[in-house]
C-alpha cells in the first residue's frame, strides 16, 4: 500500500512571476534609486549638504517600496487602498438602496457596484438551449456561464481521479487558444440543503393507501435527513473580449453559441459530469440568492416544481447593502471575502483543495472561486524564458542557503520551460473565498472556520478589508476580471 501510494502523481511547481528590478524594489524603485544616486553624486560636487538634502527625500520615497507584506504589496499599495476607502466613505457609495423608493432609475433591484452596467442578453446554443450571455458595455466583455455537476472522487479509482486532472490541466491549455478569451473562474457554491427539493419529490408521491408506518418513515426522512446534508453548485464562468473591431452583440452571441459544444464536451471528459450552459433567469436566480440567501428555499421550490422565479437580472440585485471595512452587509446576510496569498508549498496530491470546497459547518452560503487568466502561447514563451534567465543569474550569485532556494528556483524554472516547449499552456491563477452568514456576531466563528480550512489546504489567505465589496462581487458567476477592473494598468502594478 505504501509503494501504491508513492507512485500516485503529485502537483506543484506553481511559482509568482518575477519581478524586474533589484530586490524587493521593482522596476520603478530600481529606476528611482539609481537616478537618486547620479542626482545625489550630481549634488556632492557642489555641496555636501546638498547631497544630503537629496538623499533624505530619495530615502524616503524608496523605503515604502522595499517594505513588502506576505502577499508582496508594498506601503504605497496599501495606502491606496485606505485612500480609495476613505473615498468612498466619504462620497457616500459604500451604501446602496435600490428598489421604488429609491433615487435609482428604474425603481428596480439592479446589482449594485461593478454589475451596475451589466446587461443580460439570451441566445440558444446547438441544441436548442438558452444561455445568458452577460454584456460588460464599459470593456464590451462577453461571460457565458456553465452549470456542472462533478461527480467528486468518493469511491473512484484513482486512476480515474488522475485523468480527469490530466483533463482539466488540458481543458486550461486549451483556452490560452480561444480567440479573444480574457478570463475564466470556477466557482464552487455550497450551502446546508434545506430539504425543499427532497420534499418536493418525495410528499407528493406519498400514497393516501400506503401503511401508516411506512408514510411515517418517508416523512421521517423528509424532515432529518437536509440537517446532515448539503447542497453544491459549480459554475464555470468565460468571459471574452473584443479581437479587432467592435462587433455586434447578437453577432458575438451567435459566436459564442457555436463554441458551447466544444467547451462543454471538455468539462465532461474533466469530470465535470453533467454540464450545461445557464440561462439567463438561471443566473439571475443564483446573484439573487447570494445577495439574499432568505430567498433560497423559494427559488429551490419554484425549480423543483418547474414554475417560473420571476426573477430576472434587472431585479436581482439587494435592497440594501453596506460596505464595512471588515464585512458586507447584504439584504439577509452578512459576509467576508479572503483573497489568496501564498499558494500551497511543495507538491501536493489531487485533493489538497478538497477541505476548502467541502460545505462549512455554521454558514448560510459558501462561495470559492478559483480565478484563471490563460496566457497566449507567444507571451507564455516570452515569460518562461525571461524566469529561466533571471533563475539562473540568482543562482549563480547567491551563497549558502540563498543559493541552495535559488538552485531550486532554477531547477523550477527549467521544468517550466521544458513543459512549455512541449505545448503546455502557462496560467496565471489566483483564490477567492466568500462567506455568508445570518448576523455579525457569527462573523468570527467563520473567520475561525476559514482559518481552519486553509490549514487543511496548505494555502495561505487575508481578509479583503476595505475592498469586501468588490471582492463579494468577484466571487460570484458574472464573469468579472479583478485584473480588468483596476485604475492602475497592469505593467504599472507588476513595475511597482
Amino acid at each position: 500500500m505504501a509503494s501504491e501510494a508513492a507512485a500516485r502523481p503529485t502537483y506543484g511547481n506553481w511559482r509568482r512571476p518575477s519581478r524586474p528590478g533589484l530586490g524587493s524594489l521593482g522596476l520603478i524603485g530600481t529606476v528611482a534609486v539609481f537616478a537618486g544616486l547620479v542626482l545625489v553624486l550630481l549634488a556632492s560636487l557642489a555641496s555636501l549638504t546638498a547631497a544630503v538634502v537629496v538623499l533624505i527625500p530619495l530615502t524616503l520615497f524608496v523605503l515604502p517600496l522595499v517594505t513588502r507584506t506576505v502577499d508582496g504589496r508594498n506601503l504605497y499599495q496599501l495606502l491606496a487602498v485606505r485612500i480609495g476607502w476613505s473615498r468612498r466613505k466619504a462620497k457616500g457609495s459604500h451604501v446602496y438602496v435600490s428598489g421604488p423608493l429609491s433615487g435609482r432609475p428604474g425603481g428596480r433591484f439592479r446589482p449594485p457596484g461593478m454589475l451596475a452596467p451589466v446587461r443580460m442578453r439570451e441566445g440558444r446554443d446547438a441544441y436548442d438551449r438558452p444561455f445568458g450571455v452577460l454584456h460588460h458595455p464599459n470593456r464590451d466583455f462577453y461571460t457565458i456561464v456553465l452549470s456542472c455537476e462533478p461527480d467528486g472522487g468518493s469511491l473512484i479509482d484513482a486512476e480515474q481521479v488522475d485523468i480527469w486532472v490530466a483533463s482539466w490541466g488540458d481543458w486550461l491549455a486549451r483556452l490560452s487558444h480561444e480567440p479573444g478569451l480574457r478570463g475564466a473562474s470556477v466557482i464552487v457554491e455550497t450551502a446546508p440543503d434545506t430539504g425543499t427539493r427532497l420534499a418536493a419529490e418525495v410528499l407528493p408521491r406519498l400514497s393516501p393507501d400506503a401503511p401508516a408506518a411506512a408514510r411515517a418513515v418517508m416523512e421521517e426522512v423528509v424532515d432529518r435527513y437536509p440537517s446532515a446534508s448539503s447542497e453544491m453548485h459549480t459554475y464555470v464562468t468565460l468571459t471574452y473580449g473584443p479581437v479587432g473591431t467592435r462587433r455586434d452583440p447578437e453577432e458575438v452571441v451567435t459566436d459564442l453559441s457555436m463554441r458551447l459544444p466544444g467547451l462543454l464536451s471538455g468539462l465532461v471528459a474533466a469530470g465535470g459530469g453533467s454540464a450545461e450552459p445557464l440561462s439567463a433567469q438561471r443566473i439571475a436566480e443564483v446573484v439573487r440568492v447570494a445577495y439574499d440567501p432568505a430567498v433560497a428555499s423559494d427559488v429551490l421550490t419554484a425549480r423543483a416544481e418547474n414554475s417560473d422565479t420571476g426573477v430576472d437580472w434587472g431585479d436581482a440585485g439587494p435592497a440594501t447593502a453596506v460596505e464595512e471595512a471588515t464585512a458586507y452587509h447584504h439584504d439577509s446576510g452578512v459576509s467576508r471575502s479572503w483573497l489568496l496569498t501564498l499558494a500551497p508549498r511543495g507538491t501536493v496530491r489531487s485533493g489538497v483543495l478538497r477541505g476548502l470546497l467541502e460545505p462549512a459547518q455554521g454558514t448560510r452560503r459558501k462561495r470559492v472561486a478559483l480565478l484563471y487568466r490563460p496566457i497566449d502561447p507567444a507571451t507564455s514563451a516570452r515569460i518562461v524564458e525571461s524566469d529561466r534567465r533571471n533563475a539562473h543569474f540568482s543562482a549563480s550569485s547567491g551563497r549558502g542557503l540563498v543559493q541552495a532556494r535559488a538552485g531550486a528556483e532554477m531547477r523550477a524554472a527549467e521544468q517550466t520551460a521544458a513543459e512549455e516547449a512541449s505545448g503546455a499552456g502557462l496560467v496565471e491563477f489566483s483564490l477567492m473565498l466568500t462567506i455568508t452568514v445570518d448576523n455579525e456576531q457569527q462573523l468570527d466563528d467563520a473567520a475561525a472556520t476559514v482559518r481552519n480550512l486553509q490549514a487543511s489546504a496548505r494555502v495561505q489567505m487575508r481578509p479583503a478589508d476595505r475592498m469586501q465589496a468588490a471582492a463579494f462581487t468577484c466571487t460570484l458567476p458574472a464573469g468579472l476580471l479583478p485584473w480588468e477592473h483596476t485604475l492602475m494598468p497592469r505593467e504599472i502594478r507588476e513595475a511597482l
